[in-house]
């Protein structure tokens, strides 16, 4: 059977010598994983399209088993995600926390919608760091968590002062601080972003100029439910942080003014 889907391409590992096992995430049939025969070749049609990043319209040959990549027509290259250091780091991330999170063989629409969402903000020059905290709190879900934001996780309050609890899964109100000796107290702009990463679409937001300070806050929150609650730490966390401590990124975070 000949499938056509919508994709985008979340990495590649060899086979053979001159085969790749591409790993693509589809608007229609979910992830997925494909052979492409011969695209190691630079002369192959196959080659180009399989790139990390790649957002294509994908023919696959699907009978039992894995399926064959018969062609590929390219809808955007993600020029920028190829070029850009920084760029390349954040998106690195954000595909790797996908195919890290997403079951091979079902539809996910939502998780497919953040992630092209997410890489297209990034490839129009916005944030990476911010869009990065976008696809961190809205696919917590798939670890498991899910936290209450809405409101106060011990009494259901919805007014007043709130901080962050980990024990608690979520927003606890003043009048609950007691229940949580650990708590981290939020400003109410640091409360409305926690919200707005968890609940609003990404391409419902407009630029976000956030201080260097504001996103490392919010990072070291959703990042400790990743690692210490559901024990997940990527590889393209690590190459993060050691840009981070580059004069390259620390320079151009620099920049950053508060909304």
């Amino acid at each position: 059977m000949l499938n056509k889907w919508e994709g985008i391409v979340l990495k590649t590992r060899p086979y053979g010598e001159s085969n790749k096992i591409v790993t693509i995430m589809t608007r229609e049939a979910g992830k997925v994983a494909v052979m492409a025969r011969g695209a190691k070749k630079p002369t192959s049609r196959l080659a180009g399209v399989t790139q990390t990043f790649m957002h294509a319209m994908f023919m696959v040959q699907r009978t039992s088993g894995m399926g064959t990549l018969q062609q590929g027509e390219h809808i955007s290259s993600m020029r920028n995600l190829q070029t850009d250091i920084i760029s390349t780091a954040y998106a690195s991330y954000i595909v790797e926390l996908i195919d890290r999170l997403v079951e091979e063989g079902r539809p996910e629409p939502f998780a497919y919608d953040v992630l092209y969402q997410a890489l297209q903000a990034i490839e129009e020059g916005y944030d990476p760091e911010a869009i990065t905290l976008f696809v961190d709190w809205k696919l917590l879900p798939f670890t498991g968590v899910q936290p209450i934001l809405h409101a106060c996780a011990a009494c259901g309050e919805v007014a007043g002062e709130f901080a962050f609890s980990f024990s608690q899964g979520g927003f606890l109100c003043h009048r609950c601080f007691h229940v949580d000796p650990y708590i981290i107290r939020l400003s109410p702009k640091q409360l409305k972003l926690i919200r707005m990463f968890y609940s609003v679409p990404i391409e419902q937001v407009g630029k976000l100029d956030l201080k260097r300070e504001t996103k490392q806050f919010i990072k070291k929150i959703v990042t400790t439910i990743y690692e210490e609650q559901t024990g997940m730490r990527l590889k393209s966390r690590s190459f993060i942080e050691q840009l981070e401590r580059t004069p390259l990124l620390t320079r151009k975070q620099s920049e950053d003014k508060e909304n």
